[in-house]
């Protein structure tokens, strides 16, 4: 015999059960209204305003002009040389995070006066970046800068030009960069390597291994999250450099030397008010970010361990 077809019993809510649903309902929109209005809504602007001639106070959907703003930026010799300065400046990547793990390393191994030095290494990333901008220019001025009036005292010499040769301009950046986020790095490390157990290095000693052996077999794949966390961000960040050169490098260093793709984008958009080109160029910036960080998702299993 065919078994009877069961039917759905309907549950009846309480009314504290229907109220708890309205409220949660309330919080879901929320969020989904922010996403929308903040989020999605400026995405699909872009899109459309990319492939348009649109300056902010001509009609959008009167100037359409295809992908003709894609073609003129590829072939641009300026949007090339600030995307080549923005991948030179990436350079100092890696540095602060070598530069991070060793001073978490050695900050590890302090115990009263830790806090002190981890203050004095995170002041720099909850300062200004305007502020610290202004500070590291007359820092690095080539007349009255502080390097070069050590430099003069040490050598008899007057120093380089930091801010005015298109090489130096490059490593005054880099300088800046690295110094600016080297004490989020530290932190991030330093948290890193406290969450480790001590009874790995205990067992690795036991078993007579160096130094070098518990570095290269425990604490580097142990905090290989943490490291993978860092170069997520930072090449977030490194592609978005913008205040930096805004600040240090009138109208993108000499030559235009000092600007990223990002000032390339704000040089195009608000100064010569090609908003369309603008969006264009905002665009593809997107999609190098989106395709860098998918690789690194893709590639995190063959060297991202976790604690067991």
């Amino acid at each position: 015999m065919a078994r009877r077809k069961q039917k759905k019993v309907k549950v009846k809510l309480s009314q504290m059960a229907k109220r708890e649903e309205r409220w949660a309902w309330l919080f879901i929109v929320a969020p989904f209204l922010g996403f929308m209005l903040f989020m999605a809504y400026p995405i699909v602007f872009a899109l459309i305003a990319s492939m348009s001639r649109w300056t902010g106070l001509n009609s959008l959907w009167g100037n359409m002009a295809g992908l003709r703003n894609y073609k003129e930026i590829l072939s641009d010799v300026k949007f090339w040389r600030a995307m080549g300065t923005t991948i030179i400046y990436m350079i100092g990547i890696p540095i602060g995070m070598i530069l991070g793990l060793t001073l978490a390393m050695g900050l590890n191994r302090l115990n009263k006066s830790r806090r002190v030095f981890m203050t004095m290494y995170y002041v720099p990333v909850v300062s200004s970046l305007v502020a610290v901008s202004i500070l590291w220019a007359w820092v690095f001025n080539y007349d009255y800068g502080l390097l070069n009036s050590i430099f003069k005292v040490l050598t008899g010499k007057h120093g380089p030009n930091w801010l005015g040769d298109e090489t130096m301009i490059k490593i005054s950046m880099i300088i800046f960069m690295t110094w600016k986020g080297l004490g989020s790095s530290i932190i991030l490390y330093l948290a890193g390597l406290q969450s480790i157990p001590k009874d790995y290095y205990e067992a690795a000693m036991i078993d007579g291994a160096n130094a070098w052996e518990k570095f290269k077999a425990i604490t580097l794949p142990l905090i290989s999250p943490v490291t993978f966390y860092i170069l997520i961000t930072s090449l977030i960040g490194g592609f978005q450099v913008f205040v930096e050169v805004q600040v240090m490098a009138a109208n993108g260093g000499p030559n235009y030397s000092a600007a990223t793709v990002v000032f390339y984008l704000y040089d195009k958009a608000f100064k010569n008010g090609q908003l369309g080109y603008g969006s264009a160029v905002a665009v593809i910036l997107a999609v190098i970010i989106f395709i860098i960080t998918a690789l690194n998702f893709y590639g995190q299993n063959k060297w991202v361990k976790t604690i067991d």
